[in-house]
């Protein structure tokens, strides 16, 4: 700490933490059908679990001598008694023993998680004299500026600290009043929740009856599976846009597999056939549709492919139908089942288009355009042009007679209840009319292992959907009643875990960069950022907030008046804005320099509310180094001081859907304290990066060393992260920094020194006996990609910085040596099969387009030789490989067996490569390479995709 920071009082987060009990937590809490009630009110696109929220705000308002158990306890980690040992170990231990538990989780741990749990009055007592005794007398308030779906001021206010939350979004933000502010204030409403949405659905049901006809009586439409369906230009049949044929194939469910056929007539036809036999498919191949990968479709009457651009500008330009393949339907007793789609279904959807095009309300509904976007961009080029596009005529019917239904009652619910609860009321029925816009849309696709519609939200962007859910809101899983069930039980969880004299959250919806606050007024800020550009957060809102306005826009004018949400004051990186001023300066960079300057304004605005000796703690999720750089000097530029850092594991590793996103599964803490005497950075001397460096990259080194032995369970990636912390505090001290041209340095330089560093100490841990700097750079950069990310996919950022520290420029490398291509704007890594020629051709046939020769008798690099062998093996066998590795001198090549070696090491089991680099170092071939391995190179692991983790070390 710096001579000016001598005299704040030390805080917790600025000592010693219970890092790994505290990841632990978080990972218990991740379970995807019993998360924390406030995740179930509607969807939002970042949220922080529950133990790493707690830590991060009462840490950084408590004192530095609060013991660990002290805290854990404080948290409600731990059982209430029968604990003989530190907390934090025995929560460890607790984990390590999970898999030999007999009971549940809880039973095992022998607490609940603890987003179920808040202190008893008198702990709370005790806790918030500690905070007086700390705070001159005080209770330190907390205030979140971006406060998203409100994990951190939730737990402020259970913590019954003076809490200030502000979300720019108006989707979140109607979240953050109910759980904030209705929570405290109005209580459970359950019994007036159920009375007015009995009447709402009675209403809508009538009104949609005729839109889901039950043929039987007793079997009602839940979901219809639907899909596009455009004219073939050679025979003129229909051609449905399916990629595959399979509608469920879970396991312990019955399979459900769609068989399309051409009537006499020449219309197309779908039979369901259940849990069909291998005898009753025959030729047929359900996992042959007519879309190929690439976007073709093939005419299933005549053969003739229609070419993917093609497809898209007929459907930009209305040129196709809706088309249903399978029904899901719902029986009285609570059964569902499938069936082929009849006449009746037919009709009911064509009588939706008359309605919609007869009803003067419907017509102009939802008619506002989409605006441009980075992620709209999708949608338009697919002809969905206004919010009303994103939906057919049916669903478009479904939502509307809701909305109609609300408003029919809305009057009465105010006439019947004073205004906070009938805005309460409102605004979680409105939420509820949210989650199912997510799951009712052309863009919300279907889950072909579960036979259920999926969320729009799921991959955080519009992509187009071939196959899309048209669902029965008035039945089923789905309808407004069960939806609306699960946001009055969340609500009714909320308002049970605060402590019965919470005070209500002071609630805002403005830009953070300017919060209505006093000078000097708070005294701790618990930020939990944008994440740079990985998350468009207003522009994914915005066909939720379309709907809300039509639910509230009388009730919160101020909310929902404008025509979308906020995107000119949202502090992200979003390129899309600045497409039509970018011309020297690149639109990627002109939106990275409104992103820093943007958490410019809003670090200095906190660094105006909050008390000089107060505290910021940012939590921050991200890998890519333009973020990092970006949020350092924001950092630097307001005035706080950076005094610790922290990583905390806080998702569950290589989580589904977010494998190759810029989200790492580490939460880093980065806590600032506001000195009681402003710098002058005018007048600042600069450092010399010369003398900086060093710093830098030991205490990189130091973090990483200190993160292997911890036995907190990282990724690799996670521990580059992690010890980025560190690093910042040594360049943030030193600011400003220059070279020895008295060029200014970014903090970008000090991570990629970092980067560096702990690269090779990762090296040193995990490449048994290997010295990777005597290979070539290419084939050193291949090995190190695969170390590091544990995958064959990840962020082009990443992999870029990786090659600038061993000097390889990735793009340069590219066309020519095919060691990886783009992936989505990802990296993706190209083994054997995408490099070599093939060896069974004749020489003159074999295909120039890729890099590496089996026949040359030599290769430019180590990576190539090995590629190549791999090839040789599995084309030709033991015998030819031996002779080859001979002919070409391998059998004395140590960069050969180098190479080789850190392929073992590195890649995933079950890749093809690693296979055959295995068969290569074993058997025959093994007595010609003399390679000398440690077993645990060849133990099985399962079916698992990717390298253990650190903490399975």
């Amino acid at each position: 700490m710096t001579d000016h920071n001598d005299d704040l009082k030390p805080l917790a987060i600025e000592g010693k933490l219970p890092l790994k009990a505290v990841g632990i937590e978080n990972l218990r809490e991740a379970h995807p059908t019993n998360m924390p009630p406030h995740r179930y009110l509607h969807r939002w696109f970042a949220r922080r679990p529950t133990p790493v929220a707690r830590l991060a705000t009462l840490a950084s308002v408590l004192p530095k001598d609060t013991e660990t158990d002290e805290l854990l306890e404080l948290m409600q980690f731990g059982p209430k008694e029968g604990v003989d040992k530190p907390l934090d170990k025995y929560i460890e231990e607790k984990k390590a023993t999970e898999d030999d538990r007999s009971g549940t989780l809880s039973d095992h741990y022998g607490y609940p998680r603890p987003f179920k749990l808040s202190p008893p009055t008198e702990r709370l007592d005790e806790f918030h004299n500690t905070l007086r005794s700390h705070w001159n007398g005080e209770i330190p308030s907390v205030i979140d500026p971006t406060a998203g779906g409100g994990v951190i001021p939730y737990e402020s206010v259970r913590y019954r600290l003076p809490t200030y939350a502000n979300e720019l979004n108006s989707v979140p933000s109607l979240i953050l009043k109910s759980i904030l502010y209705y929570a405290p204030t109005v209580g459970d409403i359950t019994p007036e929740l159920e009375n007015w949405a009995s009447k709402i659905n009675e209403r809508a049901k009538d009104n949609l009856s005729q839109y889901f006809p039950s043929g039987n009586g007793r079997d009602q439409p839940d979901n219809y599976v639907c899909t596009y369906s455009i004219t073939c230009s050679s025979c003129g049949r229909q051609i449905p846009l399916v990629p595959k044929w399979r509608v469920r194939t879970r396991t312990g469910a019955e399979t459900v597999i769609v068989h399309p056929s051409f009537s006499e007539d020449g219309s197309l036809e779908f039979a369901c056939w259940i849990n069909p036999t291998d005898e009753e498919l025959g030729d047929f191949d359900p996992t042959d549709g007519p879309v190929s990968r690439g976007g073709d479709a093939e005419c299933l009457n005549c053969g003739v492919v229609s070419e993917a651009d093609e497809i898209k500008q007929r459907i930009a330009d209305g040129d196709y139908r809706d088309e249903i393949y399978c029904v899901r339907t719902h029986d009285s007793d609570g059964s569902f089942g499938f069936r082929a789609p009849n006449e009746d279904d037919y009709a009911s959807m064509e009588a939706a288009t008359d309605k919609v095009s007869s009803s003067f309300e419907l017509s102009s509904l939802l008619s506002a355009d989409i605006p441009e976007g980075q992620k709209t961009s999708e949608p338009l080029g697919w002809g969905l042009e206004q919010w009303r596009d994103m939906f057919t005529d049916r669903q478009l019917v479904s939502h509307y007679e809701f909305l109609d239904a609300v408003n029919h009652f809305k009057s009465d619910i105010y006439e019947k209840h004073d205004e906070e609860e009938a805005e309460a009321i409102l605004s979680l029925i409105t939420l509820t009319a949210g989650k199912l816009v997510d799951y009712n849309s052309r863009l919300s696709g279907w889950d072909t292992v579960q036979g259920f519609p999926n969320p729009l939200s799921k991959d955080k962007n519009y992509a187009f959907k071939r196959i899309y859910p048209d669902n029965n809101l008035t039945t089923g899983g789905l309808s407004f009643l069960s939806q609306l069930d699960r946001v009055s039980e969340s609500y009714a969880h909320i308002v049970e875990y605060l402590p019965e004299d919470a005070e209500p959250a002071s609630v805002t919806n403005q830009d953070a960069a300017s919060l209505p606050y006093e000078d000097d007024s708070l005294q701790a800020a618990i930020i939990d950022p944008p994440y740079y550009s990985s998350v468009m957060y207003a522009e994914l809102s915005d066909v939720y907030y379309a709907w809300m306005k039509e639910y509230l826009k009388d009730t919160f004018p101020e909310l929902f008046g404008p025509e979308t949400t906020n995107k000119s004051n949202e502090a992200v990186a979003n390129s899309s804005r600045f497409e039509d001023v970018a011309g020297e300066v690149s639109k990627k960079q002109l939106a990275r320099d409104f992103y820093e300057e943007k958490m410019d304004d809003i670090f200095s605005e906190l660094s105006r509310i909050v008390e000089p000796g107060g505290a910021m703690t940012v939590m921050f999720t991200h890998k890519e180094t333009d973020a990092w750089d970006t949020l350092t000097m924001s950092l630097i530029n307001s005035g706080f001081t950076i005094t610790s850092t922290h990583p905390i594991t806080s998702e569950m590793p290589q989580r589904a859907g977010m494998r190759s996103s810029a989200s790492a599964d580490t939460t880093l803490l980065l806590t600032g304290r506001k000195p009681h005497e402003e710098r002058d950075p005018e007048n600042a001397v600069p450092t010399l990066w010369s003398d900086v460096e060093a710093d830098t990259r030991e205490a990189a080194k130091d973090a990483a060393r200190d993160l292997l032995k911890s036995g907190i369970s990282l990724t690799k990636t996670d521990v580059i992260i992690s010890a980025f912390g560190p690093t910042l505090r040594v360049f943030a001290d030193a600011y400003p920094v220059v070279d020895d041209q008295d060029e200014e340095v970014p903090p970008r330089k000090a991570l990629e020194t970092a980067r560096e560093a702990v690269t090779q100490i990762l090296v040193d841990e995990y490449l048994e006996g290997m010295d990777v700097d005597t290979l070539d750079d290419i084939t050193e950069w291949y090995i190190l990609c695969w170390l590091v990310h544990e995958a064959e996919t990840f962020s082009y950022d990443d992999g870029r910085q990786l090659g600038l520290g061993i000097g390889v420029d990735i793009d340069e490398i590219k066309r020519s040596t095919k060691t990886w291509r783009k992936s989505r704007g990802d990296i993706s890594l190209r083994g054997h099969d995408g490099r070599v020629q093939n060896i069974n051709e004749k020489p003159e046939d074999r295909s120039s387009r890729l890099p590496v020769d089996p026949g040359d008798l030599s290769f430019p690099r180590s990576l190539d030789a090995v590629h190549a062998a791999m090839h040789v093996y599995d084309k030709r066998g033991e015998t030819e490989t031996i002779e080859w590795l001979r002919e070409r001198n391998f059998d004395s090549d140590s960069q050969f067996k180098s190479t080789l070696k850190a392929l073992l090491q590195v890649l995933p089991h079950n890749h093809e490569d690693w296979e055959l680099a295995r068969d290569l170092a074993v058997g025959r071939t093994s007595d010609v390479l003399d390679l000398n391995f440690n077993p645990n190179v060849f133990a099985e692991d399962g079916d698992e995709t990717k390298q253990s983790t650190l903490g399975e070390h």
